[in-house]
C-alpha cells in the first residue's frame, strides 16, 4: 500500500508579500489551484485514497476546507505540529502514523505541499519505479537535472548522472556559486528535491540506527498524542523536545542504502518570486503579468496585484523587476536580488510588522475578514460568513461595532435577542454587549463591519461560546 505523507509547512518568506505566516505558501494558487491541493492530486494519482498530511495546528481549518473544495476529495488523516520542527522530527512521527494504521510495509511518499510539478503522468511512473526500490529495504530519494548552478538547492552526488536508479554517493548542503558551477561541470550531481519513497519499516530502523535520539523523541511524542478521528494533536512539551533536525542530516548523509531516481518530470520548488514567474507564460517582452498591466518598454518583469478593488498597473521603461502589491504591502525587487526577500521579512520581524503574519484576507473556520480602511478611532472590515457557519459568542472591552449585511441573510445575537438581518438592514453593538453572527442562509453572508474605539487590535476579543473551541 503506497500513502502519500504531504508536509505542509513553512513560511515561505521569499514569497512575501503574498506568503504570511498565516497563508503560507502552501496554499497559493499557481497554475489554476493551490499548492498543497496539486500536491494532494500528485498523490493520488498514484493509485491511492489514502493521503496523511503533517501540517501546523493552525493550518487544520484551512486544510479542510481546501480538500472540501476539491473535485476528488481524499480521505485525509492529519498530524498537527504545535509548531515547526523540520523534516526529521516530521517524518518520523509520520513513519509512527503509519506502522501503526498500515504496517512496516507500508510504502510512503514523501512530498513538500508547496513544489510545482505539470507532468503529473511522469511522476506517477517515478513512483512507480522508486517504490519498487523502497519494497527492496532502499531509501529512495528523486533527484532533479540541474539546469543552472543554482545555488538554492542542496545536491546529491552520484557516480554519474543518467536516466535509471543508482546509488546515492553524498547529500551536500547548498553550495557557493563556484562550488555550484564544479558541480555542474562534474556530471555527478543532482539537484535535492526533498521528496522521498521508503516503507515504514526501513525508514523507522534507519532512524533506530543512525538517529536514535529522533526516533525515541517522537515515540515519546507519540505516545502522549491525543487523536480523535482523523486528527492526531501532540502535546507542545514533548513535541518541543524532538531536536530540530532534517532528514537529510538525520539519515540520509548517515545511511548506505540510499537510492536516487532520476526525475523524469519538469519540477520547481517555486521557491522565489522568479521560479514563480518562470512558472506563468510569459508575453513576447518576457512579462509575467498576472495583473491589468499597461507596460511601456518593460521586459522580463512580474507584476502580481492582490487588491480589495479593481487597479490598473502601469509600467515604463522597466528590466528583470519583481512587483507584487497586496492591499497592506508593495514588493519591488530586481530578480537578481529576489533571494533577499527574506531579509526584508526579517527586518519586518524585528518591529513585529503585522504584515509578516497575516494576510490581507485572514481566513478563519467560518469565512473571511479584510480590513478595508484604519484610522485613528476606527476600522472597517470586509466579513463573510460560510453558509451554516458562526462566529463566537463574544464582546469587546474597547470598542463597539456596526454591522451592515450586504449579501446572504444573518442572524445577529446581541444581549439575549437575536435579529435576522438582511442586505441593507443595519445592527448595532454598543461596548461590552455579548454578540454573535451566523449564516442562516443559502449562499455566502457579507457584510460591513465598523468599528469605533480607541483600540481596535484583534485581541480584543473576550470569547464567551465558541463552536470551532476557541473559548
Amino acid at each position: 500500500m503506497l500513502i502519500p505523507i504531504i508536509l505542509s509547512g513553512g513560511a515561505g518568506t521569499r514569497l512575501w508579500p503574498a506568503s504570511r505566516q498565516a497563508f503560507p505558501k502552501p496554499f497559493m494558487s499557481l497554475g489554476g489551484s493551490p499548492l498543497l491541493q496539486q500536491a494532494i492530486e500528485r498523490g493520488m494519482a498514484c493509485g491511492t485514497e489514502e493521503v496523511m498530511i503533517v501540517t501546523n495546528q493552525d493550518y487544520l481549518y484551512l486544510t479542510k476546507t481546501l480538500l472540501k473544495d476539491m473535485p476528488d476529495q481524499p480521505h485525509a488523516s492529519y498530524l498537527l505540529e504545535p509548531k515547526g520542527r523540520n523534516t526529521a522530527p516530521a517524518i518520523a512521527l509520520a513513519a509512527l502514523a503509519c506502522e501503526a494504521t498500515y504496517g512496516k510495509d507500508a510504502v510512503m511518499l514523501v512530498l513538500p505541499a508547496d513544489h510545482l510539478i505539470p507532468d503529473t503522468e511522469s511522476f506517477v511512473t517515478n513512483v512507480l519505479e522508486a517504490k519498487r526500490h523502497a519494497l527492496q529495504g532502499q531509501l529512495v530519494t528523486f533527484g532533479i537535472s540541474p539546469t543552472t548552478p543554482d545555488t538554492g538547492f542542496g545536491y546529491i552526488e552520484v557516480e554519474k548522472t543518467a536516466r535509471t536508479a543508482q546509488k546515492a554517493l553524498r547529500f551536500v548542503e547548498k553550495p557557493d556559486l563556484v562550488t555550484a558551477q564544479e558541480y555542474l561541470a562534474t556530471g555527478r550531481y543532482y539537484w535535492n528535491s526533498g521528496m522521498f519513497c521508503f516503507t515504514a519499516g526501513t525508514i523507522l530502523d534507519a532512524f533506530r540506527a543512525h538517529s536514535p535520539e529522533v526516533l525515541e523523541a517522537a515515540q515519546t511524542t507519540m505516545s502522549h498524542a491525543n487523536t480523535t478521528g482523523e486528527v492526531t494533536k501532540f502535546e507542545a512539551h514533548d513535541f518541543n523536545i524532538q531536536p530540530d533536525i532534517s532528514i537529510d542530516y538525520a539519515v540520509m548523509e548517515r545511511a548506505n542504502n540510499v537510492t536516487l531516481v532520476p526525475a523524469k518530470f519538469g519540477w520547481s520548488d517555486v521557491g522565489s518570486w522568479p521560479a514563480v514567474a518562470n512558472a506563468n507564460t510569459s508575453d513576447t517582452n518576457g512579462n509575467t503579468f498576472l495583473a491589468d498591466v499597461v507596460s511601456v518598454d518593460t521586459h522580463d518583469t512580474h507584476v502580481q496585484i492582490e487588491s480589495h478593488t479593481a487597479k490598473v498597473v502601469a509600467t515604463i521603461g522597466l528590466e528583470n523587476l519583481v512587483i507584487v502589491d497586496t492591499p497592506d504591502a508593495l514588493l519591488v525587487a530586481h530578480k537578481n536580488a529576489a533571494q533577499k526577500v527574506k531579509n526584508i521579512v526579517d527586518a519586518l520581524k524585528t518591529r513585529k510588522h503585522e504584515s509578516t503574519i497575516l494576510p490581507a484576507a485572514v481566513n478563519r473556520p467560518w469565512g473571511t475578514y479584510a480590513t478595508l480602511k484604519e484610522e485613528s478611532g476606527y476600522k472597517v472590515k470586509r466579513i463573510t460568513v460560510a453558509t451554516g457557519q458562526s462566529l463566537s459568542l463574544q464582546y469587546h472591552h474597547k470598542r463597539a461595532e456596526h454591522w451592515v449585511v450586504v449579501q446572504g441573510t444573518g442572524l445577529v445575537q446581541i444581549g439575549d435577542t437575536e435579529h435576522t438581518t438582511q442586505p441593507g438592514e443595519h445592527r448595532y453593538i454598543p461596548l461590552g454587549e455579548k454578540h454573535r453572527l451566523t449564516n442562516i442562509g443559502e449562499e455566502e453572508l457579507v457584510l460591513i463591519e465598523v468599528q469605533c474605539g480607541g483600540y481596535l487590535g484583534e485581541d480584543d476579543i473576550v470569547r464567551l461560546n465558541d463552536i470551532y473551541g476557541r473559548a
